[in-house]
C-alpha cells in the first residue's frame, strides 16, 4: 500500500464551503471498543470540515466493530507496516504517519489500549505512532469502556498518566451501553469530538468552516 498518495478521489470536495487555503491532516486511531461502530459516521463529519485531510490507524481489534468499505479514506492496519518495510532504505510507516498528521485523534480508545500507552507500550501500528508522536502536535483521546472497567482506580491514573504526556482527554459518558449497563463509560458523542477538533483547528488559524 502507498501510504503518501494524493487524496482518494472520492473525497468529498463538495462538502467544503471554499477552497481551501492550506490542508490539515487529521490522524485518527480507532481501538477495539464497541464504540468503534461509529467511525463512518465520525469520519464523515470530520470531512465536513474545509481543508480536512483524515488517514485511520486501525487494531486489529477494531476491526471487528466497523465495515471498512464504509471509511472513505486511507486506512492502515498492522499488515501495512511489515509490507511497506522490506528493506533498510523503505520508510517506516509509523514514523511517516507522525511526520504526516498535523494532530492525532484516538477515538476510542478502549482501556487495553489505554493501559499501554500509560505504560509505553508499543506492539502495533497504532501504539507506535503514538510512541513516536511529536508532543508539539496535539493527540485527542476519547476513553470508551464498560462502567465497571472504567470505575477501576487504575483507569483514573492511566488517564492522567496520558494527560501529564500532554494529551487532551475529550471525557466519556453517562449512557446505557451495549452490554446493558448504565453509567459513565460511553464515548464522548461524535459531535463534541468534532467540536474539540474545529476548536483546537481554530487556535491554530485553521479554516475550519464546514
Amino acid at each position: 500500500m502507498e501510504p503518501f498518495s494524493p487524496p482518494e478521489p472520492g473525497f468529498p470536495a463538495e462538502k467544503s464551503s471554499s477552497v481551501p487555503q492550506k490542508k490539515y491532516r487529521v490522524l485518527v486511531g480507532v481501538t477495539g471498543s464497541v464504540a468503534a461502530l461509529k467511525l463512518p459516521l465520525l469520519i464523515a463529519e470530520l470531512l465536513k470540515i474545509t481543508g480536512l485531510e483524515v488517514k485511520v490507524v486501525t487494531t486489529e481489534r477494531a476491526k471487528h466493530f466497523y465495515n471498512a468499505q464504509e471509511i472513505p479514506v486511507t486506512l492502515y492496519g498492522d499488515e501495512d507496516e511489515w509490507q511497506l518495510w522490506k528493506s533498510r532504505s523503505d520508510p517506516v510507516l509509523h514514523i511517516e504517519l507522525r511526520r504526516w498528521a498535523d494532530l492525532m485523534l484516538v477515538a476510542p480508545l478502549d482501556a487495553n489500549t489505554l493501559a499501554k500507552l500509560a505504560n509505553g507500550i508499543c506492539d502495533n501500528l497504532l501504539t507506535c505512532v503514538i510512541r513516536a508522536w511529536d508532543l508539539s502536535k496535539p493527540l485527542l483521546f476519547c476513553p470508551a469502556m464498560n462502567t465497571a472497567m472504567w470505575e477501576h482506580p487504575i483507569t483514573a491514573q492511566q488517564v492522567e498518566q496520558l494527560k501529564g504526556f500532554g494529551y487532551t482527554e475529550i471525557p466519556c459518558v453517562v449512557k446505557k451501553l451495549v452490554c446493558g449497563d448504565e453509567g459513565r463509560g460511553a464515548m464522548a458523542e461524535v459531535w463534541t469530538i468534532v467540536e474539540s477538533v474545529k476548536r483546537i483547528l481554530e487556535e491554530r488559524d485553521l479554516p475550519t468552516q464546514g
